[in-house]
C-alpha cells in the first residue's frame, strides 16, 4: 500500500514534487485534511492558515511549472506561535496577545518563505514559551499523539505533536532550556537546537534573550539538516548572530562516525533515571560504538548547579522582556480607571499563573539588595558550566545523554508542582547556558509504548558533526520509521 502524501518526509516530498508525481496543492490539501481529521484530539495548532496555504501551494506549482526551484518549494510546514508572522495572528500562547497580528515576519520564517515554504499554521506553546508540557498555554493543552492522556513536552509541544501526528512535514520551535529537544523526545521525532547565534532571533518574541534559540522539529535527521541550512546564518537584524559561513549540512550526512569520540557524562546517568530510558540510551551508545565511534567517560562537574542557575537567569531576563506587555501599545488592555490600574489589570488578567510566577521571581532576583546574591552569582556559575563543556570538548567530539529523566508524563500530573515540572529539563538546560548545539533523535520506547530520545550535544557551531552522528545512528536503527 502506498503512503498517503502527508506521511512523506520533507526530502521525499520535495523529490516527488520535482518529478511531478503530485502537485504542491495536492500535498498541502493532504496535510490540511489530516489536520481536520486529527487535530480535534491532539490540539497542536492555535491557528490554521488553510486559505493562505493553498494559495502559497498554487504559487509554488506555478513557479515549478516555469522551471523555478527552491529548497522548500511547495513544502507545507508549521511555525511555533512565538515567531512573528506578518498578517497572521501571533499569540505566544497567551491571552494578552490573543488578537495580535504582527506587522513583520521573523527572519527564520522569512527565510523559509523565501525558500518556498507553504505555511500551514501556528502551533500551540506554553505561554511565552515558559513550560515543559504545553499545559501552560492560555488556550488549551496539547496532547501527545502516542497517548492522548499524556503531555507532548514543552514549550514547543504543538510543533512536536504536529510533526509526530503527521499534521506538518516539519515545524519551527524555540529552545530556551530544552523546549525543542523535550517535545522531540516525548513525541518520537527529531529536534535540533542550534548553537546560540547560529539562527537569527529577530522576530522571536523573547523569553530569555541570552538563552533563546530557534530550532526545528522534523521526521528525520536529513529533514532537520535541510531546514537548518535554510534558516541559519548571519542577520543584520540580530547582532548576536555569528558571521561564520553556513555549511551544506544535508550534503555532509553520508560521512561515517569512525573515530568520532563520544563522551558519556557521569552526571547525566544518575539515580532516578527511568530504567527504560537508561537502557534505551545505553543501547543507542552501543550502536554508535558498533559504527566505529569511541566512547569516553567524562565529567561535567557543575551539572547539578544548572537548574537553579537557569531559573535565576531565565526569569530575570523574562522579567525585563515581558515588561513591554503593558496594555498600552498592543495586546490586551483592561478597561481600568487610570493608567496605573490599567498596567496592573492588563498584566494581571492577561498573563497566566506560570508567567506571573517567573516574572515575580525574576523581578525579585534583579531587585536592590538581591542582585549580587542571586543574579550576579548565577552568571558567575553559568561561566563555570560553560567551561565544563569547553573542557569536555577538548577530549571528545560529541556528548551523549538522555534528553529527559522519564518518558512523557500524564496531563495534569505535575501542573500543581512547579519544581517537579522544572526537573523535566534537567538534562537539556546546561546546553542552553553554555550556548552550544544539541539534538534529540528517537532511540526506543518504554513498556507503555512511549518514545525515548537520545540527546547528542556538540560544541559551538558544531552542527555538522552533530547531524552526521545523529544521521548515522538513525540509519542504523528502526525507531525513526515508527509513527503514532
Amino acid at each position: 500500500m502506498s503512503k498517503a502524501l502527508y506521511e512523506l518526509t520533507l526530502h521525499a516530498a520535495w523529490a516527488a514534487l520535482q518529478r511531478g508525481d503530485f502537485s504542491a496543492v495536492e500535498l498541502t490539501q493532504s496535510l490540511l485534511d489530516r489536520i481536520a481529521q486529527v487535530d480535534g484530539q491532539v490540539n497542536a495548532y492555535l491557528t490554521v492558515t488553510a486559505e493562505l496555504a493553498l494559495a502559497q501551494a498554487a504559487a509554488a506549482d506555478d513557479r515549478r511549472s516555469r522551471g523555478e526551484t527552491a529548497p522548500l518549494l511547495g513544502i507545507p510546514l508549521a511555525v511555533k506561535d512565538v515567531l512573528c508572522t506578518e498578517g497572521v495572528r501571533t499569540t505566544c500562547g497567551s491571552r494578552i496577545l490573543e488578537h495580535f497580528i504582527p506587522p513583520y515576519t521573523a527572519t527564520a520564517v522569512h527565510r523559509l518563505a523565501a525558500a518556498g515554504m507553504v505555511l500551514l499554521g501556528k502551533t500551540n506553546t506554553d505561554e511565552f514559551a515558559m513550560g515543559s508540557s504545553t499545559e501552560n498555554s492560555g488556550y488549551f493543552p496539547t496532547h501527545n499523539p502516542w497517548d492522548l492522556a499524556r503531555v507532548p513536552g514543552g514549550s514547543s509541544g504543538g510543533s512536536g505533536a504536529a510533526v509526530a501526528a503527521q499534521m506538518a512535514m516539519a515545524a519551527l520551535g524555540s529552545d530556551t532550556g530544552g523546549s525543542v529537544r523535550l517535545p522531540a523526545s516525548y513525541c518520537g521525532v527529531v529536534g535540533l537546537k542550534p548553537s546560540y547565534g547560529r539562527v537569527s532571533r529577530y522576530g522571536l518574541v523573547a523569553y530569555g534573550s541570552s538563552l533563546d534559540q530557534i530550532g526545528v522539529l522534523a521526521k528525520d535527521v536529513r529533514d532537520a539538516a535541510l531546514l537548518l541550512g535554510v534558516i541559519a546564518g548571519q542577520d543584520p537584524h540580530d547582532s548576536t548572530t555569528m558571521p561564520a559561513p553556513v555549511p551544506p549540512y544535508s550534503q555532509l550526512l553520508s560521512e561515517d562516525v569512525r573515530g568520532l569520540r563520544i563522551g558519556l557524562p557521569d552526571e547525566y546517568f544518575v539515580e532516578g533515571l527511568q530504567p527504560e530510558v537508561n537502557a534505551a540510551v545505553q543501547a543507542a551508545i552501543d550502536v554508535l560504538a558498533g559504527l566505529g565511534a569511541e566512547v569516553v567517560r567524562i565529567s561535567l562537574p557543575n551539572t547539578d548547579k544548572a537548574l537553579p542557575v537557569y531559573y535565576l537567569v531565565a526569569t530575570a531576563e523574562a522579567s525585563a522582556n515581558l515588561a513591554r506587555f503593558d496594555g498600552v501599545r498592543y495586546g490586551f488592555s483592561a478597561d481600568s480607571a487610570n493608567i496605573l490600574d490599567n498596567y496592573r489589570d492588563s498584566r494581571g488578567q492577561g498573563f497566566g499563573a506560570e508567567v506571573k510566577r517567573r516574572i515575580m521571581l525574576g523581578t525579585y532576583v534583579l531587585s536592590a539588595g538581591y542582585y549580587d546574591a542571586y543574579y550576579l552569582k548565577a552568571q558567575q556559575v553559568r561561566t563555570l558550566i560553560k567551561q565544563d563543556f569547553e573542557s569536555a570538548f577538548t577530549q571528545v567530539d560529541l556528548i551523549a545523554s538522555p534528553v529527559a529523566p522519564t518518558t512523557a508524563f500524564r496531563l495534569g500530573e505535575k501542573v500543581d508542582d512547579p519544581l517537579a515540572m522544572y526537573l523535566s529539563d534537567l538534562f537539556t538546560i546546561p546546553l542552553n547556558l553554555a550556548g552550544m548545539c544539541g539534538i534529540s533523535v528517537p532511540c526506543g520506547f518504554d513498556a507503555q509504548g512511549l518514545p525515548i530520545g537520545l540527546q547528542l550535544m556538540g560544541p559551538h557551531l558544531g552542527e555538522a558533526t552533530l547531524l552526521r552522528a545523529a544521521h548515522a545512528y538513525e540509519q542504523a536503527t528502526p525507531w525513526h520509521s515508527r509513527w503514532a
